[in-house]
């Protein structure tokens, strides 16, 4: 991929935008110095070890998400273009149903929604389609 400095909606554009957003949710930003409060709005790293392992779950599940979304669209698209044998088709669909199930499965141990693993972009917007639009 090429990268395009300064262009938004770039791969390096957006790239960025990801990991700030993440940065902002996950609350990963550096820490102050002690001696100067914190600017409003910015948060210390919660180093208790829940919430590392939901905050770590939560991230890996955004992926997880994303990635699903993508295979689930590319397989429709195969299936529009007609690609795939009724099996193959078959076999999809139930490995896509599998993997949401399982995802559904996480999100409720570790008490999140999948709005939860929708990050905000920004002016790019946010990161997984809503209600699966």
């Amino acid at each position: 991929m090429t990268e395009y400095d300064g262009e938004r909606g770039t791969p390096a554009a957006l790239a960025e935008a990801v990991a700030a957003a993440a940065a902002r949710q996950l609350g990963t930003g550096p820490a102050p110095p002690d001696d100067h409060p914190a600017p409003a709005g910015a948060r210390r790293l919660e180093t208790d070890p829940d919430t590392v392992e939901r905050d770590l779950m939560k991230l890996v599940l955004t992926i997880v998400e994303l990635l699903r979304q993508l295979m689930e669209r590319t397989a429709l698209h195969r299936v529009d273009r007609g690609d795939l044998s009724e099996q193959q088709e078959e076999r999809i669909g139930m490995t896509l149903m599998i993997l949401h199930e399982r995802m559904t499965e996480l999100c409720d141990r570790y008490d999140l929604t999948m709005d939860d693993l929708n990050l905000d972009l920004g002016p790019l917007g946010s990161l997984l389609p809503h209600n699966g639009a």
